[in-house]
Formats: C-alpha cells, structure tokens, sequence
C-alpha cells in the first residue's frame, strides 16, 4: 500500500477517538500491553517523561524535548492528535517519522491489528513505543491522549510524570467533578519517580498529594517554586504557566546534564526544533490572523482572555466545535462586539453549524454559517481591513482544516 492508502486503512477500519468520540475510547490497558508483548516490549528499552492535563500538555511536551534536544540528547516525542499529517504523532529529534516506516509497520502488523481488534490510540502507541526503541533515544516525551491511568499510554516507567492543568473537559469518560479528573490524570503517578504539578488547583491538589503519598512519590507545585523568570518564544500569555511546569519537571530528571543555558535556549526554539504548530499560532499580518487549539472552557478562557487585549479595529472570529462541549459554558466567554463565521469541522464528531450558531445567537453573538471550515475562513479574510484582527479556533479540528 501506498502512504495514502496505508492512512486510509488506519483511519477507515480501526476505532478512533478523533473522529468518533466517547464510543472509540478504550478504557483498559490490556490491548496495548498485548501488542507491546507482540514488538517484544518497546517501551521497556528507553527513558521517558510522561505528561498528562486537561490544557498545555502539548505545549509542554514540546518544550520538553525542545530543551532535551539543545543539550545534546538524541529525543523521540509522541503527542496526539495531529493537526496536518499523521506523522506529526511520531518524532525524533524533531522530525516525523517517515512515510516508509509508517507502511512498512502497518503492513508487518496488520494480521496481528485485524485479529485483536486494536484501537487506532493502541497501535498508533505501539507504533511510536516501537520506533523509539528501534531509533535508541536517549529519552522520549509521551504526551497522553485522554485522561491517564487507563490511557494507551501509561505502560511507561518515566523518570519524571508532568501534569499540567485539570479542566472540566471530557466528563463523559473521565468523571463529572474536578476531583475525579484528577484521580484519572493522577494515574500516571509512578512508585518513587518525581512527579510536578504545573499549576497548584483547589480540588485536585489533596487528590495529587494523597496519591503521591500513596506511591511515595516527590511531588511538586512548580507554580510555587522559581523559574528563574524562564520565558518561551511561544506566543499565548498561558504559556507562562506551562514554563513553570516544564522547568520544575527537567529540574526533576536525574541523570540527564541539562543546564541553564539549554532550558533557555530550548525554551526560545521550541517551533524551529520540534514544528509545534496550533497554539497561538500567527498566519498573517495585515490583517493579523491567529489560531488556536483550545477547545474547553479553562482552555478558551485563557484565550479569549489574550484575545481582548489585542489592538484592532475590528474583530472577526472562525468558530467551529466537535459534539459534547459545554457550549453554555464556553460561549458566554466570546465578545459580542465581533462578526462571526460559523462552521464545522469535517469529522464525525464535527457539531452541526447550526445547532452552533443557534446556541451562540442566545449569548448576543451573531454571524453567517459555512458549509466548511475553509470557506468560513475565506470570507472572514477577505471582509478584513488590514488592521482587523482574525481568530480561528474552538477546536484543534477547526484549525488543523486551515493550517
């Protein structure tokens, strides 16, 4: 099979929580750690840092492996969901992995996916588990895809656990209360390896501590401890808390030389070394366009929060959300005073346009509905006067459909 068709396979026959939501979620570790078993237990031949959160667990990642990079380490680094190519998902040193290494592993283990009935999630896991041993880093960041404790991912034995935000977000899964999303993130907390707290929340701190008490592990709230006034070179005032975070978490990692000076300059070069994309992301200049990823209520709170602060004459804002999202939590966070394009994403999960624009009409913001996401895009660009300001976001699929 060709790349293509190797990806239309993936996405095609295998259940995937992207597309489809809730009912694509596996919530049990037995199909990973049986096809971890079939590759001969990748995961077990490298270093790794975990990193879970309801918001800027990606980010973080990529800062991570951006500063891991600059001191001289060979890094493999698996987040999720890809924003334009499937590869993003898998990197090493900054580079996706290849096309041919894609097919060449679906074609070696289709037998074993189409007899057990992997999830897209498990063999994409297994996948970068695979590549990363076979590639010998010296260490890899693995971002978790939902949740924690049952995620695909948690087969690893970090030497350090991140975990940055809890947010009501994906409640149907992992529990109705602040509290319950932080016992699920809080499962990635391993026996006797440091784990760091980006930001200290009411609720979810106890849920934390008594944990980390439970596995004897040191914990720390990096946002009460000095970072030294570490800055990044990614946009979003939010970040701030993600370096805080991030430079509690190398501080943690033994047995890695990782000085000052790297975690300063990986902090400033986080997109030339790792091609983040998506948060905060700039596109255009006359007039500004901005998008990005955040897709739940703390996530966008943050967001709009920076969007209000920017200069402009007028304000044109592309918003599209999948199915699920509490809407009557999150629209009343958008301005009134700005025109909207209403669109979908084009997945399964992608929320009818007009239910969106309906919902949004009852909070005083009022617009034209799209047919697509590039076409709502199209015309909020061409109704800009140079010194108009453009957001596109609401969902991490909204944007990847423009980038």
């Amino acid at each position: 099979m060709t790349y293509q068709e190797t990806l239309d396979w993936m996405f095609g026959q295998l259940p995937m929580y992207q597309q489809q939501g809730s009912k694509a979620y596996n919530a049990k570790l037995n199909g990973i750690l049986k096809f971890v078993g079939h590759l001969g237990n990748p995961h077990k031949r490298f270093k790794s840092i975990h990193v879970a959160g309801t918001n800027g667990k990606g980010s973080s990642s990529h800062m991570l492996a951006s500063i891991l990079q600059e001191a001289g380490y060979r890094v493999g680094l698996y987040t999720s969901p890809h924003l334009k190519d499937f590869r993003e998902r898998i990197k090493i040193d900054g580079k996706p992995v290849s096309k041919r290494h894609v097919v060449d592993f679906i074609a070696k283990n289709r037998s074993f996916f189409e007899r057990n009935q992997l999830s897209f999630f498990e063999m994409t896991v297994g996948m970068a588990f695979d590549c990363f041993a076979e590639e010998k880093v010296d260490i890899a960041v693995v971002e978790v895809g939902l949740g924690g404790r049952l995620d695909s991912t948690n087969i690893i034995e970090p030497e350090v656990c991140l975990i940055t935000n809890i947010g009501m977000d994906h409640t149907d899964m992992l529990g109705d209360t602040i509290e319950k999303i932080a016992f699920e993130k809080a499962g990635i907390i391993k026996t006797k390896v440091p784990v760091v707290i980006s930001e200290y929340q009411e609720g979810a701190a106890g849920v934390f501590e008594s944990v980390a008490e439970e596995k004897s592990a040191p914990l720390v709230f990096a946002d009460r401890e000095t970072t030294d006034g570490h800055t990044t070179s990614l946009l979003g005032l939010y970040q701030f808390k993600n370096v805080k975070g991030v430079v509690a978490a190398i501080r943690a990692l033994g047995n890695f030389d990782v000085g000052d000076a790297h975690i300063r300059s990986g902090l400033q070069k986080v997109v030339e070394n790792t091609g983040l994309m998506g948060r905060w992301q700039q596109l255009n200049t006359k007039p500004t366009v901005i998008c990005d990823t955040a897709h739940n209520k703390e996530g966008l709170e943050l967001v709009v929060g920076q969007l209000l602060r920017q200069k402009y004459r007028k304000l044109h804002i592309v918003l599209g959300f999948v199915k699920g999202k509490d809407l009557k939590g999150i629209l009343p966070l958008f301005p009134a005073n700005a025109t909207y394009y209403f669109c979908s994403p084009k997945i399964e999960r992608g929320l009818h346009v007009g239910i969106l624009a309906d919902e949004a009409r009852a909070f005083g913001l009022n617009g034209d509905c799209f047919s697509t996401v590039s076409e709502a895009y199209r015309s909020a660009f061409h109704a800009a006067k140079p010194t108009d300001f453009v957001f596109v976001g609401g969902s991490t699929f909204t944007v990847a459909e423009i980038l």
